[in-house]
């Protein structure tokens, strides 16, 4: 079938090492580490390249940097008719993510994925929630912890065990084992820990003891639920999706954070978390595809942990896998996200 003369123009972000630490725990060498998840998605790229230019007769790829003059030099003398937009952030900050959708916008340019004020809600995981409980979603209890402030005075209305994550990062940045404590001075330490390596607000969020799920949302269609299954991990270490889980083969976590999809559960609970999921995907305003994370409690009491617009397309991915399970083929899913590009006006 010959490619559609359609220019498709893949934009994403240079990968850039912008911590001494991603892992979120104590490293035994002292070497400056790279993003795995950012040096990942370039393998995987070039495979989108050679997928689209299957369906698209014109199919080139640029970086993106800080320089916004230079970028809209390159996107006025490239003229793309859509954009496959993969920029997840601007020479390592997260929050410039939204700022460049923003970019297209008054450009008026056609682009796939999330707008800005989705983006942006997503992005800060208290504001997620916040939104999230505004309409009636189940989210566990959060704070946000700051320096300068005592994690004791977050804690009010919460209850251990808890979870830290990074405020403003995606893709496990800052999650190990040690990221769920169970009293006090292990959550002064844990906060002190991401405050002198990341240099940015901390969240506090009750940890749901349970299973989790992803969610799959493709535009109008929930894709099949995926379940994350920590069969064999050590009894230690807490059954969460940490930095080393997605992105080093060596480790503990990785061998034993093994996604299965569909998922192998009741259909009042599938259908439980796919309407939970639809709900979340309307009320941070996604478009195109998103995941909603999940976890449920020991009575399958589901609680929404995350709404992730654009997530990890890669054909090893978890939105490829459940767009498989679904009948999709690799080369659909890409190719159905184009297309919901440019069928806007």
């Amino acid at each position: 079938m010959k490619p559609e003369p359609l220019n498709v123009l893949l934009c994403y972000n240079s990968p850039v090492t912008l911590y001494t630490n991603y892992s979120g725990k104590e490293r035994e060498d002292n070497s400056i580490p790279d993003d795995n998840s950012e040096t990942w998605f370039e393998h995987g790229m070039q495979e989108m390249v050679s997928v689209l230019r299957e369906h698209f007769s014109n199919v080139t790829t640029t970086t993106i940097n800080g320089n916004v003059y230079e970028s809209i030099d390159k996107l006025r003398s490239l003229k793309p008719d859509v954009i496959f937009n993969l920029v997840e952030s601007i020479e390592g900050n997260t929050e410039f993510e939204a700022y460049h959708e923003g970019l297209y916008e008054l450009m008026q340019v056609r682009y796939t994925g999330n707008i800005p004020v989705c983006t942006a809600n997503c992005l800060n995981k208290f504001r997620a929630k916040q939104l999230l409980k505004a309409y009636g979603l189940p989210v566990p209890g959060a704070a946000v912890w700051n320096t300068g402030m005592k994690p004791e005075h977050c804690m009010k209305g919460l209850q251990f065990p808890v979870i830290t994550k990074l405020l403003t990062e995606d893709a496990s940045i800052g999650i190990s084992e040690q990221s769920v404590v169970h009293d006090m001075e292990a959550l002064e330490t844990q906060c002190a820990f991401l405050a002198e390596h990341f240099h940015q607000p901390v969240l506090i969020e009750e940890y749901i003891e349970g299973r989790e799920f992803n969610i799959a949302v493709l535009g109008k269609q929930v894709l099949p639920v995926s379940e994350i299954c920590f069969d064999g991990l050590p009894e230690n270490f807490p059954k969460i999706v940490t930095y080393e889980g997605k992105w080093m083969e060596d480790s503990v976590y990785y061998r034993h954070t093994v996604p299965q999809c569909p998922a192998n559960i009741t259909v009042e609970l599938r259908e439980k978390l796919q309407a939970l999921a639809r709900h979340a995907y309307e009320v941070m305003q996604c478009r195109d595809y998103a995941r909603i994370d999940v976890r449920t409690d020991k009575h399958d009491a589901p609680y929404v942990i995350e709404v992730n617009p654009n997530p990890d397309l890669s054909s090893d991915a978890g939105f490829a896998r459940a767009a498989k399970a679904a009948g999709l083929s690799y080369s659909q899913l890409l190719k159905t996200i184009v297309d919901f590009a440019r069928e806007r006006n």
